[in-house]
């Protein structure tokens, strides 16, 4: 009996040292790194950095684990009750290990192999695993963890305060979906900051703790609320609640307000476009600065010019207005035979490109659908997947201040997520909407709003006898500039382009900051260059800001967690690229395109009544739309059309007032619902000399004179491009001519 006591003794001794250098191991890193105290005080969570609008509303976030940090004065009372009830009722009382419950999971999980007695741990040990994660060492892994977990939450406690812990503990936790901390999961699951949570809404997110995807209440309601309500029952039991208070929120059904800027964002295209600027401010403040700032880690705060409600307002006009007209391109496409064929020979040409033989294009499989009610799952062929994306209006809209280039609105398409190209950059046909640009190099040339073009037709030819014609189809009489211009007609201003220095207009081209080349060619006139929706806008702030230029900017300021501030915008001295008369004349007569030419519709069927001066543009075929409306105070530009030009509304709903106008009417018809924005977005031209109004005051449109008839009998309707320029040099050397003589005499 005593050999075998002795025997028990050297056993337990032995196993006691084992222990013992076991714990010892741990403690020194053997099994994996544990913070020291020093690396304890100075830890600090990897957070996710925020995008902010102008008015302080959270449009998303940059990160690499969704984590937005919170303070402890931020966290309502209820919230750290639910908690402490929950999972470590004892918190404030032991010093980061619950010797009672530790027992508990050593005699009935480990020893009874019981997991239902829970994991025993306290939310100090529960902080320590979420700050070192776990690692895997065989059969040890369970024990070498939780005696890390021991050693790392004793650290912890002796140098941070429990409301320290607290903190640390709700700014590290998982709530599943990829977002850590209680902010972020307050702002994913109810769209508020945490302090704004209610008690029912606390016990909803600490009742997630117990396991993020099983209750989850976005995608298991039933177990969440039921796990709610333990939260509750455990707050009444610990004396946070009374019975009478706990059973009535447990009735109160689950109300969410989700909210993932991730997956579903109206600003997802701005956001893209803001990080790329970003990273670029970052990158310069580094390396300059010789730091190593993070855009994804360190919880940089990001202030844009994003004005949110007006966001909101466009990316619901293209629900609205885009969804109608897709159903009807759509229907366009299965009703008529020529538009058919040439949509069944684009795909055609797609499949052989992708290598796809014409028999596997054809079996069905389920493939995920666009349409304007979100992503669908249908089983669906290769060939009728291509047709559907083929017919997807894709469009852009892009809203900034003219006097500032602070941009207030960013939609770059109709679904960030599956459709990550942004059309703000698209470059395509300008259509009509150049032709402001033509009409200001002519005025800045010398020519008058109430000078003349001829309405004949003309046929070029040495351009394959081209034969321009305007949008109705008529011809005959003059235009002036300023009706030729307000009606958007092709015949006057193709006449007007054969009389304009290329060179000159190619430089104001330039000075507007377009980027692609001009080549001269008589279609130019017509708008046959491309351009983008960025580029337009910036083109029409110099006539919105009386001639004068400013660069598009996005960011106003970028700051540190602690609010120290990295990067602050400076507005640039606007530069004058335009005279004040050219772009009064153009403004003037845009506002008349608005009031009767082909922006009307603006004011007739929208009703909106700020000022506005506007263009519309209708490229050939109809393949893009275009319209521009702006006043001193706002610039909005839209553009809509399929990926492939060949692809098109075959009748007037492609036209630029049909499928483009309405964008930003609808946008702006809810932004004058706004007091604040619509006193935001409310400016005046500039008023009009008595001279410039003089020079404005004549008739549109007027016929020909008998003797201009006369001699129109004899004139030869063919000519060709370089005739009719020479032509028009000709006429401009002989009223140079003229001009220096009554300016100097004979």
């Amino acid at each position: 009996m005593k050999r075998i006591l002795l025997l028990i003794a050297k056993i337990a001794i032995g196993l006691f040292l084992i222990l013992i250098l076991f714990i010892l191991a741990v403690k020194w890193n053997v099994f994996g790194k544990i913070y020291t105290e020093d690396e304890l005080i100075n830890y600090k969570n990897e957070t996710a950095s925020v995008v902010l609008s102008e008015n302080r509303v959270v449009l998303g976030k940059y990160f690499d684990k969704n984590r937005t940090n919170a303070s402890y004065e931020q966290f309502p009372k209820h919230l750290i009750d639910a908690l402490v009830a929950t999972e470590d009722a004892r918190f404030f009382e032991h010093d980061g290990v619950d010797t009672r419950s530790l027992l508990r999971v050593i005699f009935k999980s480990i020893l009874t192999g019981d997991k239902r007695s829970g994991g025993g741990s306290t939310i100090s040990q529960q902080l320590a695993k979420n700050m070192s994660g776990r690692s895997s060492h065989g059969f040890l892994s369970l024990p070498v963890n939780k005696v890390k977990e021991i050693i790392q939450a004793k650290r912890i406690e002796s140098i941070y305060s429990k409301e320290n812990i607290l903190t640390l503990y709700f700014n590290t936790v998982s709530f599943g979906e990829n977002i850590y901390g209680i902010e972020s999961a307050a702002l994913r699951y109810f769209n508020k900051k945490v302090s704004d949570l209610t008690i029912e809404e606390a016990a909803v997110l600490v009742g997630i703790l117990k396991a993020n995807t099983y209750y989850n209440p976005k995608k298991n309601p039933k177990n969440a609320v039921m796990r709610r309500n333990v939260v509750l029952s455990q707050m009444q039991r610990y004396d946070y609640l009374d019975k009478k208070t706990a059973d009535s929120l447990s009735e109160i059904p689950l109300k969410l307000n989700y909210n993932n800027l991730t997956s579903k964002n109206n600003a997802g295209h701005f956001l893209t476009y803001v990080k790329g600027e970003a990273s670029k401010i970052i990158d310069s403040i580094n390396k300059n600065s010789k730091t190593k700032y993070n855009l994804e880690k360190d919880g940089l705060i990001i202030s844009t010019t994003l004005n949110e409600n007006l966001q909101t307002y466009a990316a619901d006009a293209f629900k609205s207005h885009l969804s109608v007209m897709q159903e009807k391109i759509r229907a366009q496409y299965n009703s008529n035979a020529s538009q058919k064929r040439a949509l069944n020979t684009l795909v055609e040409a797609q499949l052989k490109q992708m290598k796809i033989h014409p028999d596997s294009a054809k079996l069905k499989s389920r493939q995920s659908v666009f349409n304007w009610k979100g992503l669908e799952t249908d089983s669906i062929s290769i060939v009728d997947s291509l047709k559907l994306e083929n017919t997807i209006l894709h469009a852009g809209l892009l809203a900034m201040s003219p006097k500032t280039g602070a941009v207030k609105a960013y939609v770059g398409g109709i679904d960030n997520q599956r459709y990550a190209y942004d059309q703000i950059f698209s470059q395509r046909q300008l259509a009509s909407t150049f032709k402001p640009i033509l009409y200001a190099t002519a005025f800045e040339s010398g020519k008058q709003p109430c000078y003349y073009l001829d309405n004949d037709s003309i046929k070029l030819s040495d351009y394959k006898n081209w034969n321009p014609t305007n949008a109705d189809r008529t011809f005959g009489g003059k235009y002036s500039l300023q009706g030729a211009l307000l009606n958007s007609k092709n015949i006057p201003t193709i006449n007007l382009y054969l009389e304009t220095n290329f060179t000159k207009l190619d430089t104001i081209w330039s000075r507007l900051n377009f980027s692609s080349k001009l080549q001269n060619v008589p279609s130019l006139a017509l708008g046959t260059t491309n351009a983008s929706i960025y580029e337009v806008a910036n083109a029409y702030s110099v006539f919105a800001n009386s001639g004068k230029t400013t660069t598009p900017y996005a960011i106003v300021k970028i700051e540190t967690a602690s609010g120290d501030i990295l990067y602050a915008h400076k507005n640039q001295e606007p530069k004058e690229v335009l005279s004040k008369r050219t772009t009064a004349y153009i403004n003037e007569i845009l506002q008349n395109a608005i009031a009767r030419g082909t922006g009307q519709r603006i004011r007739n069927q929208y009703g909106i009544s700020l000022p506005l001066a506007g263009k519309t543009g209708t490229s050939q075929d109809y393949t893009d739309a275009w319209f521009v409306g702006y006043n001193p105070n706002i610039v909005v530009v839209s553009r809509v059309g399929c990926n492939s030009p060949k692809i098109h509304f075959n009748n007037g709903l492609g036209a630029g007032s049909s499928l483009a106008l309405p964008l930003v009417a609808k946008t702006l018809q809810k932004a004058e619902r706004n007091t604040d924005l619509k006193k935001e977005l409310t400016a005046s031209f500039v008023s009009l000399t008595e001279e410039e109004r003089n020079q404005l005051d004549c008739e549109d449109f007027k016929e020909k004179t008998g003797v201009e008839k006369f001699f129109e009998l004899f004139k030869n309707k063919e000519s060709s491009f370089e005739k009719e320029q020479e032509k028009a040099k000709k006429r401009e050397k002989r009223k140079e001519k003229g001009f220096l003589k009554r300016l100097f005499g004979n």
